[in-house]
């Protein structure tokens, strides 16, 4: 499981740091030469600007510097952190990290209050973000809870999801696809009978004659709208359903397009993952990317990331 909240990007500086807070443990680079701890991570020491850094693990205990409280998110994926305690810490070793502090109470939040780290896990993939909480409060690992455990499921066994539930929103784009659909066979008379409703005939799809000796594909292929229409007929069992709307769009593609071609005769199926989830004052706004295959190629012949709204 994934999540769509923005996430650092770890850089080959920055990597060992991002990799010890997926193994539970907060190391920050101290200079050989002059033994001064340096962070954000670098190149070169901050102190004596020497080229010889090493990661050393640190107990993750310091002090609050200093702190805001934000309650209006500056994204929507932020919605349910509201009200956020962005703080920065320093360390017991001197140096300072921007971070959020979490499991205290406004009131309690005190500049110079001691903390401790907390190994927040955000993601079933092990994503780990470093934030503190008061030095009272238990530290350690935050474990990842997914917010679609819980909710009731209907009678096709698809999790239910309400609009009004953003965190199990976000948690539906974990970039997995369903399994394959049902298969449909692309034969001549389907193409032909798209032809005469499109007025498409170009001789790539309707002339197999001249097909077999002008087309690189040695055979006429089925238009790529025709197969993007498809995918009507092609049954995707999606693994949750998103009630509790007034209204349901299909509000067009964002992206629409034919990698491979789809020749007479062959059969196709497909299969979809939730690409993104985005939240407005107008509504939820879900992207599901159709991916469809002529049976037993990798390659897709259709893209086609549908967009689908509710309000």
């Amino acid at each position: 499981m994934a999540t769509l909240k923005p996430m650092p990007v770890a850089t080959k500086i920055s990597a060992p740091f991002w990799q010890a807070l997926k193994e539970n443990q907060l190391k920050i680079q101290q200079c050989k030469q002059c033994e001064g701890w340096v962070f954000f991570p670098r190149n070169h020491c901050s102190h004596c600007l020497a080229h010889e850094l090493q990661w050393q693990q640190v107990s993750g205990e310091g002090t609050l510097y200093s702190y805001t409280l934000t309650r209006i998110p500056t994204m929507p994926e932020f919605s349910d952190e509201m009200p956020q305690a962005l703080a920065v810490v320093e360390l017991a070793q001197g140096v300072r990290i921007n971070t959020t502090l979490i499991d205290v109470a406004e009131q309690d939040i005190k500049i110079g209050m001691p903390v401790k780290a907390v190994f927040d896990k955000v993601s079933s993939d092990g994503d780990t973000l470093l934030r503190f909480t008061s030095i009272n409060n238990a530290g350690g690992v935050r474990e990842y809870i997914n917010p679609l455990n819980g909710l009731e499921r209907n009678d096709k066994g698809q999790v239910q999801v309400p609009l009004s539930n953003l965190a199990a929103l976000y948690a539906l784009a974990d970039n997995k696809y369903t399994d394959w659909s049902n298969v449909v066979v692309v034969d001549q008379d389907l193409i032909n009978a798209f032809a005469d409703l499109s007025g498409d005939d170009y001789w790539l799809h309707t002339d197999p004659e001249r097909a077999k000796t002008d087309s690189p594909f040695k055979t006429t292929i089925a238009h790529g709208s025709l197969v993007q229409v498809l995918q009507s007929r092609l049954t995707i069992a999606l693994p949750f359903e998103i009630i509790g709307f007034n209204n349901m769009v299909n509000y067009g593609s964002n992206r629409l397009r034919f990698p491979a071609p789809v020749p007479a005769g062959a059969t196709i199926y497909g299969r979809s993952k939730v690409k993104d989830i985005s939240v407005s004052h107008k509504g939820v706004q879900l992207t599901l990317e159709m991916n469809i295959h002529v049976v037993g190629n990798d390659k897709p012949s259709v893209i086609n990331d549908l967009v689908i709204f509710y309000r």
